[in-house]
């Protein structure tokens, strides 16, 4: 995004406008003074008046002002004051009059050229400008030249680094052509950039506007002036009068909303940090003329939510090269790193990490100092963060109430890098509103959430975050409310001087030179903390020559949340009493069993509890009543879970515990929403009543045989079901599904869905279940591909493996098909619920298919547009003239050898495919009365000899395919009658002569052999 750089040096000029017109002559010659004030004025009015060139002083300036207006950025125009500009060009009338007496001076010559010259230039006549208004006149001439000299004022500053193309974007985004009432806001960090970028902004467009005002530091200017003092200047701005005074919020809200009625703004509120501000400020969209536009930084996102903004931008920080050059800039005053400070400038800027206003803190601090200094900055940045920059990020964090304030500096000491699930789970765990408290630090742009869903800081807020922590004891860490830093919780326990000031403890380190019974045992002490947090490997071998058990672990009793990657014992401490325990994450440990010798501590307020990749062999959750959220995963050794009351159970997952055979889920669960017991060796599953059950998933589950489903499960909207051994599938009264998985179910016979279960489906798909091997129903499509309006069907049948060969698509005398597997793709318009589903899930189980029957669910579908059907079908469904929305017919590799009549019944139908059905014989005597038809396609259909001559009768038929038919050997006499047709293939068929009327049909493209080519081409001739 870098700008590009430009040795290119606008010229400045000392003055704006120069005036050039009639006075008393004052002097015979122009003076020394005069001729430099031409020269260095960037604009030159020159007022020809009827007696202007009677001055040999004017005459003088004239040719100045014209050799200077050949020059590079200087710009003359003329005013025609009661004279035209021929007369002045051709010196005629009261012009000519009036330099006829300079007739005989040897400067005569040039001035009467440099008249012919600006006479020719663009300017004003007062004859034909302003209807010969005089007052009205000058106003416009005012007008048109303080509109140039704001259009060069907004010239683009190159010495913004990256600057060009991020003022373009926003730029874009203001839509500068459309005649509306626009705002946008400009979001990020503390010392981002926000206030450069919407004064480049103002800067390059203010000139387009007919007023403009640029307010900056509201934060702070309200809180120390007042709304109305910012009010003030919105209106002395934009009107250009200091004298305005408003008395309150409510009569500057008045006065906004009647002064930028009638003119078209452009406003930048900068920093604002309350709604309140910009309600007092810019209102709504009505108070301002159509074409303003309104642009807002902030850190906080919320208010620009609230004030409902077209558009919020995020401000990017500086890449590296960008940030590498606005540091040389600063540090060096030039575009690169000088010689020998190309490391050191990248340690720097790697430090800054592209936050603008520490890299020129830092360029400016470093500028002049040697490369001892350079070092010395560097290692102290690594220890002390730059006050300048934590004092303008801290803005955002003072702001914060008290429970944010907290999980704010939970996140920078503990939870930066934390998947958003786990760190809600920790903070609700202490008591924090943690969902709305992470989105109030997102929308302050303290912290960001990933598209992965973690969380994560700049490196500075961070730092801050930190530094407030430890600026309350400097020096003291024990002191601290967190502790994070090994060295420091490792001294800390040695010494036994933890206090009740620790709050929170982070330790994720190698096990090098620590002593775990120190470290346990220096635990003791700190009564008040609510957070743990360990993840220290440990080998085997070594735990087991440990003299010291889970008994010398002293854990306090106030710890709210506990998480503990490779828990070395077997079990929870027995002086841990648990009482104020909400949350328990163990993964990779070596438990066991919760409680040692199987006793039965009560955690009443245990709420979530996940143990993975864990040896759990048992668990009995009558302990924790009110547990929330139990997550067992990887669990090999676990062979039984019992709950006993779990009213409070929303969440139960229990996956990849490969050995689970007994789940004793409570009799009703009100507030389970989501059940995943994925890779178990469950044979039974009684769900009980689960009025909020909304995902359900039991894959893997290969020796479940029985699945008991709620006899009303109205809030189910997920459904996925691998079960190997299960029989029949009873779905009960879930009519909000929309999402069901049914895979390899090879033993499923029986599926019990009633109609409204199946009514807001989205998505189904079905494979290797009955007689499917496939199954896909796609009701939401992607945004690329066209929504059909009716529904589709394409459906492949595969003759069973089992079959005698022989017997493969040949019915027995009860008229009854071999047994087959169906591939079946169905879609429909996602407004629509034609209730196709059921018959066709149907094709899949129950009682074996037959022609009957088979025809009797394709034939009552409704509302199909398109049915494809292929493989070892016989017959064609004898019923298809009832499917009267159908438009496209294919029939592909089948075994079929005649086509029903019915088929000629499909008024609707534009198109009809038939493709490699090798058995076919004949098609329909009747097919004529295909009105509709456009497009008949017969291919690589060998045993077909003749094409009804009827087909002659398809008056809107545009292409006919006959490829590969080799037994046609000739087509309808009359085929000509088919006056669209425009595309013929018959290559590959027995045809070697066509009739003569088929070359009455002009534009026709014939393809075929070289033989029946040439023939072609005589015939015409």
């Amino acid at each position: 995004m870098a700008s590009s750089y430009t040795s290119h040096i606008q010229k400045s000029f000392k003055y704006d406008v120069f005036l050039s017109f009639r006075g008393e002559d004052t002097r015979k010659t122009i003076s020394d003074e005069l001729i430099r004030a031409i020269e260095e004025s960037r604009f030159y009015i020159i007022v020809f008046s009827k007696n202007y060139a009677s001055s040999s002083w004017c005459l003088e300036e004239l040719v100045k002002i014209m050799e200077c207006e050949k020059m590079t950025e200087h710009t003359a125009y003329p005013v025609f004051y009661d004279v035209e500009p021929t007369e002045v060009r051709k010196l005629y009338g009261p012009v000519g009059e009036a330099f006829k007496k300079h007739e005989n001076d040897e400067s005569a010559g040039k001035w009467r050229e440099a008249l012919k010259e600006a006479a020719s230039l663009a300017g004003w006549e007062l004859k034909t400008t302003a209807a010969g208004h005089e007052a009205n006149f000058i106003q416009k001439i005012i007008q048109d030249i303080s509109l140039e000299l704001r259009f060069i004022d907004s010239s683009f500053d190159g010495n913004l680094v990256g600057m060009e193309t991020r003022v373009n974007e926003v730029i874009s985004s203001l839509e500068m052509g459309v005649d509306d009432v626009r705002m946008i806001g400009i979001k990020g960090m503390g010392g981002a950039g926000k206030t450069t970028l919407a004064r480049a902004v103002f800067d390059k467009l203010s000139f387009q506007f007919e007023g403009q005002s640029f307010v900056e530091n509201i934060r702070e200017k309200s809180s120390l002036s007042g709304l109305n003092s910012l009010q003030k200047q919105v209106l002395s701005d934009v009107l250009n009068d200091q004298g305005i005074t408003v008395s309150g919020v409510h009569e500057g809200k008045k006065m906004i909303k009647k002064k930028m009625r009638v003119r078209k703004v452009l406003i930048v509120l900068d920093d604002v940090d309350k709604i309140e501000q910009l309600e007092a400020l810019v209102g709504d969209r009505d108070w301002f003329k159509p074409g303003s536009r309104i642009i807002i930084t902030t850190r906080e996102e919320q208010v620009l939510v609230a004030q409902e903004v077209n558009l919020i931008r995020d401000v990017h920080l500086l890449d590296e090269k960008e940030a590498i050059c606005l540091f040389s800039r600063h540090a060096f005053r030039r575009e690169i790193p000088i010689e020998g400070y190309k490391e050191l400038s990248e340690q720097v800027v790697c430090y800054a990490a592209g936050l603008p206003l520490t890299i020129q803190v830092l360029g400016s601090f470093l500028h002049g100092k040697d490369d001892r200094e350079w070092e010395d900055a560097i290692d102290r940045l690594k220890t002390i963060p730059l006050r300048e920059t934590i004092e303008k990020l801290k803005l955002s964090y003072d702001d914060l109430e008290e429970d944010y304030k907290e999980i704010f500096l939970d996140v920078a000491c503990i939870l930066k890098g934390w998947s958003k699930d786990d760190a809600v789970i920790a903070l609700k765990s202490c008591g924090f509103p943690a969902p709305i408290g992470l989105r109030v630090l997102e929308l302050k742009s303290l912290i960001t959430i990933s598209e992965a869903g973690y969380l994560d800081m700049h490196d500075h807020i961070e730092e801050m975050g930190k530094n407030i922590v430890r600026r309350v004891n400097p020096n003291i860490p024990e002191r601290h409310s967190r502790l994070w830093i090994k060295e420091e919780i490792v001294d800390i326990s040695a010494n036994e001087s933890g206090t009740q000031a620790t709050k929170c403890i982070t330790l994720d380190a190698c096990p090098d030179g620590l002593n775990f019974e120190i470290l346990m045992n220096g635990l003791a002490n700190m009564k008040e903390l609510r957070f743990l947090h360990v993840q220290v490997p440990y080998d085997e071998d070594e735990v087991s020559n440990w003299n010291f058990d889970e008994d010398s672990l002293h854990l306090p009793n106030a710890l709210q949340f506990l998480s503990w990657t490779w828990y070395p014992f077997s079990s929870l401490p027995k002086t841990f009493q648990a009482k104020n325990l909400v949350g328990l994450d163990m993964a990779e440990s070596n438990i066991i069993q919760l409680w040692k010798d199987g006793e039965q501590k009560a955690c009443l307020k245990l709420r979530f509890l996940k143990i993975t990749f864990s040896k759990l062999r048992t668990l009995d959750l009558s302990v924790a009543p009110n547990l929330e959220t139990l997550i067992l995963q990887n669990c090999d050794h676990l062979v039984e879970v019992h709950f006993q009351v779990t009213a409070n159970l929303k969440e139960l997952r229990i996956r990849s515990c490969h050995r689970l055979e007994k789940l004793h889920m409570p009799a009703e669960s009100p507030k389970l929403r989501s059940l995943n017991l994925n890779d178990s060796k469950l044979t039974t599953l009684h769900l009980g009543i689960t009025p909020n059950l909304k995902t359900l998933s039991l894959g893997n589950c290969y020796n479940m045989i029985e699945l008991h489903m709620p006899a009303e499960c109205p809030k189910l909207v997920y459904l996925y079901l691998h079960l190997g051994a299960l029989r029949t599938l009873d779905l009960g009264l879930t009519p909000n599904l929309q999402w069901l998985y049914l895979d390899n179910c090879c033993d499923l016979e029986e599926i019990n869905a009633p109609a409204e279960c199946l009514k807001k489906l989205l998505y189904l798909e079905i494979s290797h279940c009955g007689r499917l091997r496939s199954f896909q129903f796609p009701k939401e499509f992607d945004s690329h591909e066209v929504v059909v309006t009716l529904s589709e069907l394409h459906l492949i049948a595969y003759a069973n493996d089992e079959d005698d060969a022989d017997d493969i698509g040949i019915c027995d005398p009860s008229n009854t098909w071999p047994e087959f597997k169906f591939s079946c793709y169905y879609k429909e318009d996602p407004a629509s619920s034609f209730g196709n589903l059921e018959r066709l899930i149907s094709l899949g189980f129950g009682a074996r298919i037959n022609v009957d029957s088979f025809s009797d669910i394709i034939c009552g579908l409704q509302c199909l547009r398109k049915l494809t059907l292929e493989g070892g079908i016989r017959e064609v469904p004898k019923n298809l003239g009832r499917l009267d929305r159908l438009e496209e017919l294919s029939l592909r590799s089948t075994d079929i050898k005649n086509l029903p009549d019915s088929i000629c019944m499909l008024k609707h139908l534009k198109s009809l495919e038939i493709i490699s059905c090798r058995l076919l014989e004949k098609l329909p005597e009747d097919i004529g009365r295909l009105q509709c038809l456009e497009k008949l396609i017969v291919k690589d259909c060998i045993f077909l000899r003749d094409i009804p001559n009827n087909i002659c009768e398809m008056d809107r038929l545009e292409y006919l395919d006959l490829t590969g038919c080799i037994r046609i050997e000739e087509l309808p006499e009359e085929i000509g009658r088919l006056e669209c047709l425009n595309e013929l293939d018959i290559t590959g068929t027995g045809i070697n002569r066509l009739s003569q009327s088929i070359f009455q049909l002009r534009g026709l493209n014939i393809r075929g052999s070289t033989q029946i080519l040439e023939h072609c081409i005589l015939a015409r001739h």
